[in-house]
């Protein structure tokens, strides 16, 4: 771990850092708008500085969490226990990476209640990075559940006319699937304690503990509701467009690039390890519904005619992708479905930024009312297509490498599902290309575009790090995936666990299932 000493508690400072900005915020009186907004800035940029820290210190050589700490908190097996590994280490740097550049593009766009806006945005930021680090599964609830919060404000105070109708839905839908997942916790909770006589929620003992198919099944039911409305997996995505077209579009970029990840995260760090046998059971199920969600979500972004509202079916396809991938359940696709979280992260993020700064010049998202601006607009013309390539897989861009390490992984499950999954391909390179044309080429629709400005140092300096990025990705992608094959590699054993019969014992000083030793535990 070079760079960072081994007791350096850096998990904790990059969680908790956001966090501690949001409370320094509510307590200072009478500060300008431009320092409120250069503080939450600062914070958030030391966050990201702490995260290249991790990525710099990381090895990833025995695929174990790393830089992990544990502490009893509530007793019980409710510790606080955090680290990363191979799966969570950069979906922690996307979250560290895309919040500095969802406020720098909220600067002009918002300018009402400016303090309480950054407070939220850096709760959200904590929310996020602790759903990937946590270890235990009730600080994984805990941040799960946190989450909601600042999004219910940042959708419900700052956005569009239908805002209240879209907070409503999208708490009520994820609201839902989450109580299920808190009654599965504490079944599990029961379930440890009757097999070992002792209490753990650390997500490795339980991933360890034998568990009949029966209760397996039900348990994943349980979580995996919670998991698809996140994603979110068709028929449960209702709440998606509603939402991004309604949020301020600092909301709408972490909405997409890091929040709709945590559904596929949740199905590989918890779904599939904690009920592996129901996991291969369901797996044909949740796989036809991938496959629906990629198909209706690509034509029902060619029937669009909001440039936000496109890029959100845009994300219900991709995101049916990504979930066809986790459910090949094999290596390729697995480390595929990770990858392609990164780029489909950067790529649509950077799509709902340009579709945002048009939007505060124009005051429209009507595609129709958009024509010939890359005469007016050359750097965003040339920086939305790159981000339109890279979401359409266009070889030498993250995107390419992500979808071909999917479509190679689930072709070697099921010819048919690769060959319909292939069917985002064509549809995202449809509906995209004829997005840009639309908004780009022709004759300027309004004569007051002809005094259309190009992008300006504040709004270059967001999308170009998020351009550079995907073509960072697209050329050097095994700087991510070699610190991702161990973990990546453990993940795919863990899903051999043979099925057994439930261990119960009535005696605590006699268990059925002997909990791991300290010194057996990971980290």
């Amino acid at each position: 771990m070079s760079g960072l000493a081994a007791d350096f508690p850096v998990v904790s400072l990059i969680t908790f850092l956001p966090l501690a900005g949001a409370i320094l915020l509510l307590f200072i009186r009478g500060t300008s708008v431009k320092t409120v907004r250069g503080l939450t800035l600062a914070v958030s940029l030391a966050t990201l500085v702490l995260a290249l820290g991790l990525f710099h210190g990381f090895s990833g050589a025995t695929g174990l969490p790393e830089f992990v700490e544990r502490a009893s908190w509530l007793g019980r097996g409710l510790d606080y226990h955090v680290g990363v590994d191979g799966i969570s280490l950069f979906l922690v740097l996307l979250a560290a990476f895309m919040t500095p550049l969802a406020l720098l593009s909220s600067w002009r766009a918002v300018d009402v209640r400016v303090k309480e806006f950054s407070a939220f945005m850096l709760l959200l930021e904590t929310g996020m990075i602790g759903v990937f680090v946590s270890l235990n599964l009730f600080l994984f609830y805990v941040f799960w559940e946190a989450m909601l919060v600042p999004m219910y404000f940042l959708i419900g105070i700052w956005g569009g006319r239908r805002r209240v109708y879209a907070t409503m839905k999208f708490v009520l839908f994820t609201m839902f699937g989450s109580l299920l997942m808190l009654v599965g916790i504490f079944v599990l909770h029961a379930a440890f304690f009757r097999a070992t006589g002792s209490y753990s929620l650390a997500i490795s003992d339980l991933a360890a503990m034998p568990m009949a198919p029966a209760l397996q099944t039900w348990l994943f039911l349980a979580f995996g509701l919670a998991f698809a409305v996140k994603i979110p997996l068709f028929p449960l995505h209702t709440w998606l467009p509603d939402a991004h077209v309604e949020a301020p579009t600092a909301g709408s970029v972490l909405l997409a690039a890091v929040l709709l990840k945590m559904g596929a995260y949740g199905f590989i760090r918890l779904g599939l390890p904690l009920f592996p046998q129901a996991g291969r059971a369901f797996a044909p199920a949740l796989s036809v519904l991938a496959v629906i969600g990629i198909v209706y979500g690509g034509l029902m972004a060619l029937a669009q005619k909001d440039m936000k509202s496109l890029v959100a079916y845009s994300s219900v396809s991709h995101m049916g992708l990504i979930m066809l991938a986790v459910f090949a359940l094999n290596f390729e696709a697995a480390e595929g479905a990770l990858f392609q979280m990164v780029n489909h992260g950067l790529s649509t993020g950077a799509l709902f930024l340009c579709a945002g700064m048009l939007y505060e010049r124009t005051r429209t998202r009507a595609i129709a009312d958009y024509g010939g601006a890359a005469a007016r607009m050359p750097v965003l013309a040339g920086l939305f297509l790159v981000s339109m390539l890279s979401s359409a897989g266009l070889p030498g861009l993250g995107g390419f490498v992500g979808e071909i390490l999917c479509f190679f992984g689930i072709f070697g499950r099921n010819k048919i599902l690769a060959g319909l999954g292939v069917t985002t391909v064509i549809l995202s390179a449809s509906y995209l290309l004829w997005l840009y044309r639309r908004v780009m080429h022709g004759p300027l629709k309004a004569p007051d575009d002809r005094r259309l400005i190009d992008l300006d140092g504040r709004e270059r300096a967001v999308l170009i790090p998020l351009v550079a990025l995907m073509l960072f990705l697209g050329l050097f992608p095994g700087t991510i995936l070699r610190k991702m094959d161990a973990a990546v590699s453990r993940h795919i054993r863990s899903l051999d666990k043979p099925a057994a019969a439930a261990p119960t014992s009535s005696d605590p000083a006699r268990p059925a299932f002997r909990a791991p030793a300290a010194g057996e535990r990971e980290p």
